[in-house]
């Protein structure tokens, strides 16, 4: 399995920068698909980014893509995900995800299989 533990979010003002960080224990995370997903009250879970095993493919959401970047390291079983230029509408809980099987879309919760616990990010006015 690939348990997945988040950094702690934050307050934020818009136009701020914050770095949410991922860490999977066991020694098979270079073998997962990684993404991060969000939702905010009373919306579904939406996709923010994702990169492939490697880390040389990388797919964002068209409301994140110019200002988040996602990023692995391997040897360190840990993903980023880089928030800039951050609004309010940002604000969520920042759920990172493991996909295991090949094929499929990144973009589809229904292809990741680990989910971490959520950490929440407010971005203020």
């Amino acid at each position: 399995q690939a348990p997945l533990v988040e950094s702690v979010g934050g307050l934020v003002q818009a136009g701020g920068s914050l770095r949410l960080s991922c860490a999977a224990s066991g020694s098979t995370f270079s073998r997962y698909k990684m993404g991060w997903f969000r939702q905010a009250p009373g919306k579904e879970r939406e996709f923010v980014a994702a990169v492939s095993r490697s880390g040389g493919s990388t797919y964002y959401a068209d409301s994140v893509k110019g200002r988040f970047t996602i990023s692995r390291d391997n040897a360190k079983n840990t993903v980023y995900l880089q928030m800039n230029s951050l609004k309010p509408e940002d604000t969520a809980v920042y759920y990172c995800a493991a996909g295991v099987r090949f094929g499929g879309s990144y973009y589809t919760r229904d292809n990741y299989d680990y989910w971490g616990q959520g950490t929440q990010v407010t971005v203020s006015s």
